[in-house]
């Protein structure tokens, strides 16, 4: 404990520090002064601080008064002061409340996977209304070994809660297949997947989280070159007129791309086939590294 605070414990202790009437400290002026020196009494800077908060600041908290006093008036006026004016006049802001801390967020690591349901990776994508000039957005979830869309959200908006929903979704389609290790959802830093809600969710099922590092989409490659190939040969082939047209194209597609297209990096077979390979250990062997 420093000195000043102790002698100041033994001051209030003995009731000293009462009859001197407050900290000890020096007495209100009751004036500050303008910058060639003439002398504004408080009552008249608690009329400035009235006017200026019906008037152009209307919206100030006593920090940027003390700014707007010094500025358009020339006082010389500590902040302290201001706040103790504001306070008697009842015109204080209500102090902001603070946002609860995020969960902290794990960094993605070197991986080697060698199964399927061990990695999933998880991005949005835009795509255009033409006719109602306007976007929507398609999450995905999918599987690193396999390729697979596993889930995915179509809408014209994506919040936390339905980037949380379709994650659910993701899991109970493949809880039977998920080992004891877990499986880990990569993501980048958006605010849905850094969002308290997805992270309970995450929390919930038992899914890891972890999140790429900025501006590094390589260690998200393969959710990336999947939306390039929905861009390409999806969003890219139309000009949509509504939404229900978009989403009808958007879901075609998925189920062309799990059930019939040929990936090459699973040796020109469908995912959901190559899956259904992985599931009955009847596939190659191979090794992701991400």
């Amino acid at each position: 404990m420093s000195p000043s605070t102790y002698y100041r414990r033994l001051r209030c202790r003995d009731g000293s520090e009462q009859e001197k009437g407050g900290s000890g400290g020096r007495p209100v002026p009751g004036y500050s002064l303008t910058a060639n020196g003439r002398i504004v009494n408080d009552e008249c800077i608690k009329e400035l601080l009235l006017s200026a908060i019906n008037g152009d600041a209307y919206p100030y908290g006593y920090r940027k008064l003390t700014g707007w006093l010094r500025r358009e008036h020339g006082l010389k006026i500590d902040k302290k002061k201001v706040y103790r004016l504001c306070k008697e006049l009842g015109i204080l802001r209500t102090q902001r409340r603070l946002r609860p801390h995020l969960a902290k967020r794990k960094v993605a690591m070197n991986r080697e996977i060698t199964g399927v349901n061990q990695l999933w990776e998880t991005d949005i994508k835009y795509g255009y209304i033409a006719a109602e000039r306007r976007f929507f957005f398609v999450q995905t979830i999918i599987d690193v070994y396999d390729r697979t869309v596993i889930d995915y959200h179509i809408g014209l908006s994506c919040t936390a809660e339905e980037a949380a929903a379709c994650l659910k979704g993701a899991f109970w389609s493949r809880i039977g297949e998920i080992g004891d290790a877990g499986v880990v959802i990569r993501s980048d830093n958006g605010s849905q997947f850094v969002s308290n809600r997805f992270q309970a969710v995450c929390n919930e099922l038992g899914i890891k989280p972890e999140c790429i590092p900025v501006r590094t989409p390589n260690k998200n490659a393969h959710i990336e070159a999947f939306h390039s190939i929905l861009e390409t040969e999806c969003l890219g082939r139309y000009e949509f007129n509504s939404f229900a047209e978009a989403y009808v194209a958007v879901v075609e597609f998925m189920d062309y791309y799990n059930n019939r297209r040929l990936h090459r990096s699973l040796g020109d077979v469908p995912p959901a086939e190559y899956h259904h390979a992985c599931v009955s250990n009847t596939a190659r062997t191979n090794v992701v590294r991400v």
